[in-house]
């Protein structure tokens, strides 16, 4: 149920209707609110209020409601033109990006509660001599409500085209990646076994020797990308049970139905009431989110670089700005502790297996692409290097350094099969020398020394 709420706070986060909605709500409230504060006669006689007689009043609030309606009719055309305009530079998947900006969601909002609350207390006028009624409260507010707009208009105007400008794009998504990172690490999913004394990874591996032999598989009862996943209530069911789940998908990941969604050990702890519990601690929609895939921004920005890239666009500046960014990502990465995959209870039992995120997986997400459609490019491949350069002093574990090892030995030899020119290559090659010097060892031992046959060997 976690998981499923989890899924439908992201959704509604991700839809261009739940805040005007919302917004429209409050305003029609707000509408019936003025009105019966008019008919109490509590704030008759107030200097500032509209003192216009039944036709003013209603033309008032028929122009105003006229206007934001027509307003509103123009900032959706503009942003669907932003949306076209997005699909086809940075790609399909960071429409979502536009959809879910608060700034214009608040802004369509602003229009549409405006006009109903014109609407609303248009109805309440009268003319009749007997029962003549003027909300002069109400239009008052009105007119409020119409300098808002006003400046949501001027707010929206400068908000769209600094939206669509790459660099905005890129920081927005290089934003969201630094949320998740502060959402998802440490994973706290159970107890970490090197919180634990005496335990590590390998004892667990022991606990557990015939996993295969005697698991069962959970069966998904549907499909589709791993959205959420309750974590604490599969080690809550774990610990009920007396058995060890295993995780086989990472938020992010397509499942099929009929998929193995989990595997429970012993096979003997596996049940009806089981199965039905795992298939609600996982939530699937039609495509990716942030909200636990710490991957998915990273995988963004190297769409838009391999888009910069193509012979049609041919932008190598907007694929190095992605290159800062995803600098900046893995850097962040590197500083945080990777949670392990083994989680325990509170008394020192493995429960639950998963497939954690590893900083070797976002580099190879972040320069493998861009790799291989920037090798071309003399720039890219420098800038690439002076990434992994400025990744050394941030990097705590030895396997990273390794890791930005293999990448740097990767572009070194991208650019001598793709570049032609004697001068390109030597630029890659001073690059890739400076990386290498970067990310000597904390022995202080140098491994730039290390010949390029060696690197690529290794």
């Amino acid at each position: 149920m976690k998981a499923k709420i989890g899924a439908l706070r992201d959704n509604l986060h991700s839809s261009f209707w739940f805040i005007p909605s919302l917004i429209t709500f409050f305003a029609s409230v707000l509408a019936l609110g003025m009105v019966e504060l008019d008919r109490s006669n509590a704030v008759r006689g107030t200097a500032y209020l509209y003192s216009g007689g039944v036709e003013g009043a209603r033309s008032m609030l028929s122009a105003i409601a006229n206007s934001v309606l027509s307003i509103a009719g123009v900032t959706f055309s503009i942003t669907i033109a932003a949306l076209t305009l997005a699909s086809g530079q940075f790609g399909p998947r960071l429409l979502r990006n536009f959809i879910r900006d608060r700034g214009n969601q608040l802004v369509l909002g602003a229009f549409i509660g405006t006009f109903m609350y014109c609407l609303l207390v248009l109805r309440s006028v009268r003319g009749v001599e007997e029962i003549r009624f003027v909300p002069h409260l109400a239009v008052t507010v009105a007119i409020g409500l119409t300098v808002l707009c006003v400046s949501a208009l001027i707010y929206f105007i400068h908000h769209i085209s600094q939206g669509i400008q790459a660099s905005h794009v890129i920081a927005n998504v290089g934003r969201e990646f630094d949320e998740a990172v502060e959402r998802l690490f440490p994973d706290e999913v159970g107890r970490d076994p090197q919180q634990m004394a005496g335990i590590n990874e390998k004892q667990a591996e022991k606990e557990i020797p015939d996993f295969d032999l005697d698991s069962r598989p959970v069966a998904a009862q549907s499909g589709g990308y791993v959205q959420n996943v309750d974590g604490d209530g599969l080690m809550q069911l774990a610990v009920q049970h007396g058995c060890v789940l295993h995780l086989p998908h990472r938020p992010g990941a397509l499942v099929i139905e009929g998929d193995a969604l989990a595997k429970v050990w012993p096979a003997a702890r596996f049940d009806a009431a089981m199965e039905k519990a795992v298939n609600e601690a996982f939530s699937f929609g039609v495509q990716r989110t942030d909200a636990q895939d710490a991957l998915f921004p990273i995988n963004q920005l190297t769409e838009i670089a391999v888009r910069a890239l193509s012979p049609g666009i041919n932008d190598p500046f907007t694929a190095m700005m992605c290159l800062d960014r995803q600098g900046r990502a893995l850097a962040l990465l590197a500083k945080r502790e990777i949670p392990s995959g083994l989680r325990y209870d509170d008394e020192g039992h493995l429960r639950v297996v998963t497939e954690a995120l590893t900083f070797d997986q976002a580099a190879d997400a972040a320069f493998d692409p861009i790799r291989h459609y920037g090798g071309s490019n003399s720039g890219v491949g420098a800038h690439l290097l002076d990434i992994i350069a400025r990744l050394a002093p941030h990097l705590r574990r030895e396997d990273d350094r390794t890791t930005l090892r293999r990448h740097a030995a990767k572009m070194l030899q991208a650019a001598r099969a793709n570049l032609s020119l004697d001068f390109e290559i030597a630029t890659v090659e001073e690059h890739h020398a400076a990386a290498l010097r970067a990310l000597q060892t904390r022995d202080g031992a140098d491994i730039g020394s290390k010949s390029h046959s060696e690197l690529h060997a290794s």
